[in-house]
């Protein structure tokens, strides 16, 4: 997901959800946040590095290729962007190290996402902002792995967009570039994508970098054959999962708020955007590379309130000058605080189920 879902949307959940309007600024930023807390932003405002919740392209490229590398990427990506969905998801003849990457593939209702909401729950806003954008990415990353896997996560050229149209469907042929240079043009269906690599644990592997942006945009249902489904045919719909993952967000925040006792999987609160329900599902079918405008206004609407623009400088001088034994309770400390502890809960469980591919021990 992108920043449209990740900031604006969960405004709007949270909002919908009970929360104040600072709140949700705070949710909200901190959700999207994820997606820009890199080491280099780390290191610029001397920040631990090992709170790292995303890697920049450089950041990556750089990177060694050993097992402790392997391990570094994988509890950042698996953490934070790609929540397996069954960790002892069970594959036959297939050997343990195919299976110990066959189990990082994410999807949404596994119990790694009760653990996660449950870890948030009765902590701070920025602890609340990460889970959702774990949850929201559980359903637009699903079928991928946060770990570099050709066997996993490689595409082939079979990609197609289902496309609505008066008769019904049609299919319109997605070609990929691996101009780095180049944006989407969804007009004509050409996407930029990670140049084939035939080496397993290349970067180049890693989540849907095969697939590019598209599994980010909420207008688009496609059809393609991932490696780990042996190149069967697989059907992604969009649209109708980010509006699950909106709905499930709603009820995630109001456990979290308290109104509920537990966090039950498979549960959504569609009665609570009901009455949004056609105009959240415009907005998601709207074929547009970027809805932040569209949810931007709904927030807006909904709290009667000015949604700032998010600004990934907003705290960090903050953070740089106040004193060291005040730096934890800062907007960024908080948010240190709790990426910390998430990305130790999931790393745990990984190790737990006997994968060593995120490492042996904390």
């Amino acid at each position: 997901m992108q920043k449209d879902f990740h900031y604006y949307a969960t405004y709007c959940a949270a909002y919908i959800a009970g929360f104040s309007h600072d709140e949700c600024l705070e949710i909200a930023y901190s959700a999207q946040f994820v997606d820009v807390c890199s080491r280099t932003l780390l290191k610029k405002i001397n920040a631990p590095l090992q709170a790292a919740t995303t890697q920049l392209q450089m950041e990556l490229m750089d990177s060694r290729v050993d097992i402790f590398a392997l391990h570094d990427i994988t509890r950042i990506w698996t953490s934070f962007h790609f929540l397996p969905a069954d960790l002892y998801a069970k594959k036959k003849w297939r050997t343990k190290v195919y299976l110990n990457r066959y189990r990082l593939i994410c999807g949404p209702n596994g119990d790694l996402l009760v653990d996660t909401v449950d870890l948030a729950k009765g902590k701070t806003t920025q602890a609340i902002g990460i889970a959702m954008h774990v949850l929201a990415d559980t359903w637009a990353h699903m079928y991928f792995a946060g770990t570099p896997s050709l066997v996993i996560n490689n595409t082939n050229f079979d990609f197609f967009e289902i496309i609505k149209d008066e008769e019904g469907f049609k299919e319109r042929k997605i070609n990929f570039k691996h101009n780095v240079s180049m944006k989407d043009n969804i007009d004509s269906a050409v996407y930029v994508n990670c140049i084939y690599s035939n080496k397993e644990i290349s970067v180049m592997n890693l989540g849907h970098g095969r697939a590019g942006h598209i599994p980010d945009y909420s207008f688009i249902k496609y059809r393609y054959m991932p490696a780990w489904n042996d190149f069967k045919l697989m059907i992604k719909d969009n649209p109708t999962d980010y509006f699950k993952a909106f709905a499930q967000m709603v009820y995630a925040l109001k456990y979290i708020r308290g109104e509920y006792e537990t966090f039950e999987k498979n549960t959504y609160d569609f009665k609570a955007i009901e009455k949004y329900s056609e105009r959240i599902k415009e907005i998601l079918e709207k074929r547009q590379p970027d809805a932040s405008e569209d949810w931007k206004k709904l927030g807006e609407e909904l709290s009667g309130q000015e949604i700032e623009d998010f600004d990934i400088e907003k705290y960090q001088s903050s953070y740089r000058t106040v004193p060291a034994d005040m730096k934890e309770k800062s907007f960024i400390g908080k948010f240190v605080t709790a990426a910390l502890a998430h990305k130790k809960m999931v790393t745990s469980r990984i190790i737990e189920s006997n994968n060593t591919i995120a490492g042996f021990r904390l």
